[in-house]
């Protein structure tokens, strides 16, 4: 499975969103680091060897445009799936992100998207 093993750090505010989200791609073979909001996403982000974050746009204190921008600086080439229940986010936000999904979206939708974001290892 090409997924087995690849990190992916999930953030969001939303406990049992994020619970959901981390179940499903443990079971599609990621492993998953999850974070409750944006300065906890950013210390794991710069602490672990992430290869992907999917990350929640409204989230109290930082929202998802603010943890993109600095994780931008931080790791450029690293991807970020932004997840959101709103819908026409503006592009200053969606600029900042590799990929856009609503939370409306269903689970084969994102586990594809999640895929085709991440490179190849051999």
């Amino acid at each position: 499975m090409p997924s087995e093993g690849r990190l992916v750090l999930c953030i969001d505010d939303e406990r049992i969103g994020l619970r959901v989200r981390k179940l499903l791609l443990e079971r599609a073979g990621y492993r998953v680091l999850t974070a409750p909001d944006g300065p906890a996403g950013l210390a794991l982000f710069e602490s672990e060897p992430v290869e992907i974050v999917l990350l929640d746009y409204s989230m109290p204190g930082m929202h998802g445009g603010e943890v993109a921008a600095m994780m931008r600086q931080r790791k450029p080439a690293v991807p970020i799936l932004l997840l959101s229940a709103y819908v026409g986010l503006p592009s200053e936000i969606t600029g900042l992100v590799n990929g856009y999904l609503t939370k409306a979206d269903d689970a084969p939708t994102l586990l594809a998207r999640i895929q085709s974001l991440l490179p190849d290892v051999d």
